[in-house]
């Protein structure tokens, strides 16, 4: 994590700083400073960081649309715990329901067998708002779609 990464978080008043300046900088800009060219540097970190920025917003505008479609079918769902397994998925990258959603849901109280977990995820397959991750048989992780 960059000092920078964290400049930018608070600034932005992210609870959490996100790597973004070094992944959009270039071995040419690095060769730069390098060399000594502090100011060539310097307005090439700037176009980073702003490239980063917009990407990064890109991602949340994202992910926000697929959680707001995932919210959505919410009212769909008649299996007890869909709304903790909902939250669930909210909450993580990537669920795997032999663990995560069985014997109870992670984070609350609410039991779930190994069948209904997976027809609950198939159910949000079919509804178009999870997707399976691994693309394997043994091994389903799934994740918003």
């Amino acid at each position: 994590m960059q000092c920078a990464d964290i400049a930018l978080a608070r600034a932005l008043g992210w609870p959490h700083p996100i790597p973004l300046c070094g992944l959009q900088l270039k071995k040419a800009d690095l060769r730069r400073l390098a060399d000594g060219d502090a100011k060539g540097f310097e307005l090439a970190f700037t176009a980073s960081v702003a490239r980063a920025v917009n990407d990064a917003i890109r991602l949340a505008h994202d992910l926000a649309r697929r959680a707001a479609r995932l919210r959505a079918v919410t009212g769909k769902l008649r299996g007890k715990g869909s709304d903790d397994a909902i939250a669930l998925f909210l909450s993580e990258d990537a669920v795997y329901p032999p663990t995560m959603l069985t014997p109870t849901i992670r984070g609350s109280s609410t039991a779930m067998t190994d069948r209904s977990a997976r027809r609950f995820c198939d159910r949000l397959v079919e509804l178009g708002v999870a997707r399976e991750l691994t693309g394997r048989k043994t091994f389903r992780l799934y994740g918003v779609a």
